[in-house]
């Protein structure tokens, strides 16, 4: 096969949708299952969800949290304890009502029983709030049970119509802290505390420069008092929310009669927080960083970080360079840098070449026997698609450093994006003209719902966040030129 049939992919600047969804299926990531609106999430894409998971997993602990698993079915009447709650996921539940096929008077297929109806219907876990909070009720009975810190790692439905892989799938892979606390201001923290992991993950791990920041009342999580965001820019200027943390006062805690008895004496409802991110944060990895010829991936969170592809003719010389490569391979692992060797028979050189370029390999490594005898090896690197040849001594150091370099790179190379495409808006007209170009836009907002609504309706643009590092500055709105306290982030999302 030649290379450029491997690498075809729609151009970004032609149509950036099919670009994404080609890289998703031609990097070997996902692809749409029998199901509709679900995804079979693959081997490499899988990998790539497990190193997030790790490094998550590990900063959850180091802040006192332990993971736990409940129910994915939850009774229906707990939905509905919690009024708003219900009102903004009741459009997305998927409902079980029976327990039971038998095979149909034809005898060619089955069918539901009626005779099998749940006495209770139960909605299949679009969020755990609900559940969490009912179980709750039994493992706090005063302030020594507090705080309770619990993660759960899950998979989650929400009846999507419109669905997107990694983005927006009826079924997706997350996970979800729930915590209890004996005071409001120790569940602020909390939510605070979390959102902060949440912006350190993306910096640190995914490349990632994120905005943090309070959601308005419309757009924050059902149920809520105050919603925290990383909201993040993808490369076409589209805004994509990366995650949440929540604090969520006494609501759910009232809603399932969780109470506890304080160092007083005295009986009080437990504060609450909720937080989570999901497999967007895939697509958002490849949205940030990829480019016309395939995945880019920040090494810290690639599956593969370095392949290595042995050029030669017979299996004297194959062997030969595998005495070298195994070598290196030997000195990166101990470093915990993950390696492979291609020394598959059956794909030339170049295949493999364009290969590991669609699936976003940070360094590649080619060597043959003119390298062994010249004592070198030919290094490209995918960020840049650079490629230099360089001395077999000290390769295993000199790869270790150029991989912080790659991580470092693809981090300054989006914040420069992030601020090149953030802009000072206070005029409706010049707005609305713009955000077809895309972009973050800080525009004063009166702080009413109804602006808000028409903003979104006349642009197709969303508040994102009330952001945390921006000095408030009073203005007029851009809308109706009534008074504002501050910006506001406003862009279209995904």
């Amino acid at each position: 096969m030649a290379k450029k049939e491997i690498k075809e992919l729609t151009p970004r600047d032609e149509n950036y949708s099919q670009w994404y969804q080609d890289i998703v299926v031609k990097a070997g990531l996902a692809e749409n299952s029998s199901v509709r609106g679900c995804m079979v999430i693959k081997p490499y894409g899988y990998g790539i969800w497990e190193k997030m998971q790790q490094d998550l997993d590990r900063r959850f602990k180091e802040t006192g949290h332990s993971n736990a698993y409940f129910p994915l079915f939850i009774p229906k009447s707990y939905l509905s304890r919690e009024a708003e709650h219900v009102e903004g996921f009741a459009k997305e539940c998927a409902v079980v009502t029976h327990y039971r096929l038998r095979t149909n008077e034809a005898g060619d297929g089955v069918e539901v029983d009626p005779n099998a109806k749940l006495e209770e219907e139960l909605i299949v876990r679009p969020t755990s709030e609900t559940i969490i909070w009912s179980t709750y009720k039994n493992w706090i009975q005063s302030y020594r049970d507090l705080p309770l810190l619990c993660n759960q790692w899950a998979n989650v439905v929400r009846w999507e119509m419109r669905t997107r892989l990694f983005l927006r799938t009826a079924e997706f892979l997350w996970q979800e802290g729930h915590t209890a606390h004996a005071t409001q201001e120790e569940a602020i923290a909390e939510a605070r505390k979390m959102i902060g992991v949440y912006e350190d993950f993306a910096r640190e791990m995914l490349a990632l420069p994120v905005i943090v920041g309070v959601k308005s009342e419309t757009e924050r999580f059902a149920g809520a008092i105050d919603t925290y965001t990383i909201e993040a820019m993808m490369q076409d200027g589209k805004a994509l929310q990366s995650g949440t943390s929540h604090f969520l006062g006494q609501n759910f805690a009232k809603a399932f009669d969780v109470t506890f008895l304080d160092k007083e004496g005295n009986r009080d409802y437990v504060w609450a927080t909720s937080w989570g991110v999901s497999t967007r944060l895939v697509g958002a990895l490849i949205m940030a960083h990829s480019d016309d010829n395939g995945l880019v991936l920040p090494p810290r969170i690639a599956p593969i970080q370095v392949v290595i592809v042995p050029i030669y003719k017979s299996e004297e010389e194959l062997q030969r360079i595998h005495e070298t490569a195994d070598k290196i391979v030997s000195e990166l692992r101990q470093h915990g840098v993950s390696v492979q060797i291609d020394d598959n028979d059956n794909k030339k050189p170049g295949w493999k070449f364009a290969e590991y370029e669609m699936k976003g390999v940070p360094v590649r490594l080619a060597l043959g026997m003119r390298d062994l005898e010249h004592g070198t090896v030919e290094v490209a690197r995918r960020d840049t698609l650079t490629k230099e040849t360089m001395p077999l001594e000290g390769i295993s150091a000199h790869i270790e450093q150029l991989l912080e370099d790659i991580q470092s790179n693809l981090y300054n190379r989006s914040l420069q994006s992030l601020k090149e495409r953030t802009y000072i808006c206070d005029s409706y007209d010049e707005f609305k003209e713009r955000i077809e170009g895309g972009g973050f836009f800080l525009c004063h907002w009166d702080g009413t719902a109804e602006t808000e609504a028409r903003i979104k309706e006349e642009t197709k643009a969303t508040i994102r966040c009330i952001p945390r590092d921006i000095p408030s500055e009073p203005g007029r709105c851009m809308v109706t030129g009534r008074p504002s306290k501050c910006r506001v982030i406003i862009a279209r999302s995904y």
